[in-house]
């Protein structure tokens, strides 16, 4: 029996193994880091997970989302929304893109620092499939879909730093914004883990964000459910697919709204919801307008009064609408194309019938089903997603 001690003694070893981890706690980042990030913020543990798989209707068209770099995604979620990197402490890149609204405002025109508003209504985030599958010449190259409602910014680091900078939104310089970030003690142990140093400065504060921003998409509607089990059809636009069959999850009035879209919208603003078809163009929103759009920054007079063609994922959620909000309502906006559009030298050929502007002359009851089928690109999950949610502590 003296011969088993031990073996009992291993066993009692092996058996106190479990007990013994479980008085010690894993930190993803070292306990000190730990007790000044739970000060002022609220994350996981473990940093969410940002990565983006596109539903096979998108991908099998050709549309793949970069990789995205968690660490860096998890800092720029917390610059995307500290107010601190404004000018008056009030306004962050959330004040005027909220998650709630598919990170739309409901304002034509948005709140900036000492009560200013912005000049453009807020473009929709959510209204993108994803911004790194097809937004950026840094990622996809010349035919990349370029930021901002006149398409000026290249990349979403152009972006964001045209919006900290703008008086009207954030009124920071660069150099101000690096400084009030190295200044906050939650700052250090995020960009240590992101970037491997504490150290701050513009290229790694602009990398950040943009890697939020680049996780950012809506891919998961009711539309994206159906159009995974259909098949599609090209339409020979650029990488335009319809799907022409009527949807088996959908209601009649959602199957009738889809095959109008098909037929009247589909040709700019893409019939499988990822990429949009047109960079830019105008759709006759008035004869003279005094914003200029993409002709302001081109200086070709045949793109004054164009403007970024967007996708319409969430666009129940992200009125008003036009790049000025004009329109409260989905119902003016079908409106305006049923009978409003104005008949500018530039207007789209989509729009045009002969030398006139195209009057759709949509009935009460095409309304209603055009309506009911946008209803279909709502994206419940990205609205609650707690990775791109506010992580500071109320």
């Amino acid at each position: 029996m003296k011969k088993l001690a031990p073996v009992f003694a291993l066993l009692s070893v092996i058996l106190l193994v479990p007990a013994c981890k479980s008085d010690f706690t894993y930190y993803y980042y070292t306990e000190e880091q730990t007790k000044v990030l739970n000060e002022y913020l609220d994350l996981p543990e473990l940093p969410h997970d940002y990565t983006v798989t596109f539903p096979s209707h998108l991908s099998n068209v050709g549309l793949f989302p970069r990789a995205v770099e968690r660490d860096k995604a998890v800092l720029g979620r917390v610059l995307f929304y500290d107010k601190k990197l404004s000018k008056d402490g009030t306004v962050s890149c959330a004040t005027c893109h909220k998650q709630d609204l598919a990170f739309s405002d409901d304002k034509a025109f948005s709140d900036g620092v000492y009560d200013r508003s912005t000049t453009r209504n807020s473009f929709a985030l959510g209204s993108v499939a994803n911004f790194s599958a097809y937004y950026g010449t840094d990622l996809n190259g010349s035919s990349a879909i370029r930021f901002f409602w006149d398409n000026r910014a290249e990349t979403a680091q152009d972006q964001s730093r045209g919006s900290m900078t703008n008086a009207n939104e954030m009124d920071m310089t660069m150099h101000d914004i690096t400084e009030t970030v190295a200044s906050q003690p939650y700052y250090a142990p995020l960009f240590d883990k992101a970037f491997g140093s504490t150290e701050v400065t513009e290229s790694k504060v602009l990398e950040a964000v943009a890697n939020f921003v680049n996780a950012m998409g809506s891919y998961q509607s009711k539309f994206d459910e159906q159009a995974n089990n259909s098949t599609g059809t090209f339409t020979g636009n650029f990488g335009n697919v319809v799907y022409g069959n009527a949807f088996s999850g959908f209601t009649a009035e959602e199957n009738r709204g889809k095959e109008l879209y098909n037929a009247n919208c589909s040709s700019c603003h893409s019939g499988n919801m990822g990429r949009p078809v047109l960079q830019l163009a105008n759709n006759g929103l008035e004869l003279n307008p005094t914003d200029r759009g993409v002709g302001a920054i081109t200086g070709n007079s045949n793109e004054n009064g164009s403007f970024k063609v967007p996708t319409l994922r969430n666009v129940t959620l992200t009125g008003p609408y036009m790049h000025d909000g004009r329109f409260k309502t989905l119902e003016e906006v079908i409106d305006f194309y049923s009978t409003g559009i104005q008949n500018h030298p530039n207007l789209h050929s989509s729009l045009r019938q002969g030398s006139n502007a195209k009057v759709f002359n949509f009935t009460h009851d095409q309304k209603q089903d055009l309506i009911a089928f946008l209803h279909t690109l709502t994206d419940d999950r990205l609205l609650e997603d707690k990775k791109f949610s506010d992580p500071f502590k109320q």
